[in-house]
Parts: structure tokens; sequence; C-alpha cells
């Protein structure tokens, strides 16, 4: 009798890969030459803090693997598919890393380099390409013509959510001491609704954190007049409140449970429902401005959403409902960066190590969709029907 072969459980993510390094790709390299150019580091020094005076910093020297090459060398990380930091050194010293030289340096002398260098200098880049990104106009992609009045009127309409990252490798004694999986934390992220470019990602060492407690720092990047979409993990009268008196937008949904009263019903028929309702009756403190809900009859169910804007000409029914929708985009985003991205393979199990990871899975991700903006752009086809894994999987072709 043949021996039945064990079946294959649990989350793909977990499931431990050790990929050898991709080749070269001169178009993708060049790309990343021209949003990395080493001329983006110059104003910037590697430093870290003193840590007898955590408020002295103390500037690192400008050695071989300076801040330019060190980026080039985490960004390759993600790009290459490096199954981890040893693999570095034979990378570089045979051929180089995209604007570095082949470098005769050693796995120390790349993980002494590693440890101090601050996340906070990644992260400072990847806002600058991304602002560069951000100035751009946006591109001609099919399927937006009917946008573009909405568009002119929000300066910026993005989506954000929250995700756990999965169990870093128990590579360290410490860490295999510790039973069960070991999470690497929380992060967060925010993308544009259209082009889905990511904006800025957030970073918590708390796996179990609660998606409110980034509120101040989404808020905050949210421009004045801008429209945010969230998922109603994020919904709470004082958050919506704080948009409104800061002259923000957003769209969501309200809890089942909420109590609401109608004092205008903008618009009704059998199939949908356009109505200003006023929410929190007895909560303490309720919320203090009107909010519109927009309910839609789908196949037999209500699909209700939620928006502090309250005039149709500025967004219609339609446009709200079309919105929300695209608030499942932003898991796409994930699904690249954790899956396709290796972002779920973490080759740090500290802190610091995952940060780095994050802001360079997204740098890298920032290329990957603008080729897939101009494969979008050469097949005349919308960017939702481009798949972001096959247009990476077919770089090397």
């Amino acid at each position: 009798m043949a021996k039945r072969s064990k079946r294959r459980r649990g989350n793909p993510d977990f499931r431990h890969r050790v990929p050898g390094p991709l080749p070269s790709v001169a178009e993708i390299e060049a790309e990343l030459t021209a949003l990395l150019t080493p001329a983006l580091f110059a104003p910037r020094q590697l430093e870290r803090r003193d840590p007898r005076n955590p408020e002295r910093r103390i500037r690192l020297r400008a050695r071989i693997l300076t801040l330019p090459v060190m980026v080039a060398l985490v960004v390759s990380l993600v790009w290459r598919r490096l199954g981890s930091s040893a693999e570095v050194p034979r990378v570089i010293v045979q051929e180089g890393l995209r604007w570095v030289s082949p470098l005769p340096v050693s796995e120390q002398a790349i993980a002494k380099r590693l440890a101090p260098l601050p996340a906070s200098a990644l992260a400072a880049v990847f806002a600058d390409v991304s602002a560069r990104f951000q100035a751009q106009p946006p591109p001609p992609l099919p399927g937006l013509e009917r946008w573009t009045a909405v568009r002119a009127r929000f300066p910026r309409i993005a989506l954000v959510a929250g995700s756990t990252l999965e169990a870093v490798r128990k590579k360290t004694q410490p860490l295999h001491a510790q039973p069960g999986l070991v999470w690497a934390g929380r992060g967060m992220a925010m993308v544009e609704a259209f082009t889905q470019r990511p904006l800025w990602p957030l970073y918590t060492e708390d796996a179990a954190a609660n998606d409110k407690r980034f509120a101040p720092e989404i808020l905050a990047a949210v421009p004045l007049g801008g429209l945010l979409i969230f998922a109603l993990g994020f919904f709470s009268f004082l958050w919506v409140d704080d948009f409104t008196a800061q002259q923000k937008y957003f769209v969501s949904r309200r809890r089942q449970n909420t109590a609401y009263r109608t004092p205008q019903i903008l618009s009704a028929s059998p199939y949908y429902r356009d109505e200003l309702i006023e929410v929190g009756l007895h909560h303490s403190p309720p919320c203090r401005h009107p909010l519109r809900r927009v309910s839609v009859l789908w196949r037999g169910q209500w699909y209700r959403s939620l928006t502090n804007v309250l005039d149709p000409a500025s967004l219609s029914a339609r446009d709200i409902c079309e919105l929300y929708r695209r608030r499942w985009r932003i898991a796409d985003a994930f699904l690249v960066t954790k899956r396709v991205r290796d972002l779920a393979s973490l080759w740090k199990a500290s802190a610091h190590g995952v940060q780095l990871h994050l802001y360079a899975t997204f740098l890298f991700y920032l290329v990957l969709l603008n080729v897939c903006q101009q494969v979008a752009q050469s097949l005349n086809a919308p960017l939702a029907r481009i798949a972001v894994e096959m247009v990476f999987r077919a770089f090397y072709h």
C-alpha cells in the first residue's frame, strides 16, 4: 500500500524558503538607480544615539560602507531576494550592487554596519522618493477618466490599513527558547487610492496593537481637504469629529449597534438611500458633527457607507460606494509586499531589522508599481487588471 503523503497545512506565508539570489535585470537596476541616486544621500549623515546621553547623536565615520552603499545593500536584499545578509558579501564582491562597484567586504563588516544603521535614515529616503512620485502628474490610465473631477476636488485620496507581520525565523538562541511563533510586530500603510503607490508605512513592535493607536499619525498625514478611506476598525466618534474639525474627509462604515437619527433624507429609492444622520445619541461624548450615510441594496443585502462629505455635488452616492470598494486594493498591496516581496520571511529578528526590511520592501514596491503602470499604458488597460506578481515574475524575461 502506497504511503499517503502528509498534507501541508497552515498559512503559506509561514513556510520556510531559502531562495537563491535572483539575476540582475538592467532595466530594473536603472530604474532603482534613477530613484535612489547617490546625490539623494549627500545631505544625510549616518549617525546614532549616544547610549550614555540619548539626546546626543554620534556621527559615524564615512568608511567603505557609507549610507548609499548600505541603502543599496538593504534594498538589494529585497529586490534580488537574497536569503539573508550572509548572501550579500558574495554578491557585492563578485558583481557589486547597483551604483556600488565590487567591494572586498566581509559578512562581519556588513553586520557591524547594519546594527547602527538608523531606520529613520531609510524612512527619510522613502519619504523623499515617495514625494517625487507624488509630484508627478497622474498617469493617463484607462478607467480613471470618470474620476477626474473627484480627484480635482480632493488633493489626496488614500487608503489606510494595518497588517500583522508574520513570525520571524528563530535563528538566535533567545528566540529558540520562546514557545510558539515569534511575531514581528504590526505595520500600517497608507497608499494612493488609484495608483496604489505607498505614501508611508508605520511600525510598532506590538503585534496585537489596535489600529486606532496610529490615529494621530494617520490624521496628520492627510492634507487639508484630503479624503481617506478606512475600515470599520478605525471608526470612533472623536476621530471622525477631528476629520471634520480639521477640514479633512473620510469614507468608512458605521457600527451596526450605533444609535442614530435621520434629520434629512437627500434622496431615496427601493434600491438605495442617501441621508444625513446624527450618531452617538446615547454616547458620551457623542459625535458633534452630522454625517452622511449611503445605503445600497445589492443581491438582497444592504451595504452602508459613511462619510463627512455632506454635499452630494462634491461626492455622489455612487462615488462613495465605489471608493469604499477600492479599500480592498490595499489588501493587494499587503499581499504583494508580504508574499511576493518576502516581507513575510524576515531576515532579522530585531525590531530595528524589521523596520529596515519594511522600508526597503516599500521602496522597491514603488518601483514595481511604476513598472506596472508602464505595462498598463502600453496595453491600454486599467491598472487594476495588471497582476503585480506576474509583472515581477516576468522581469527575468
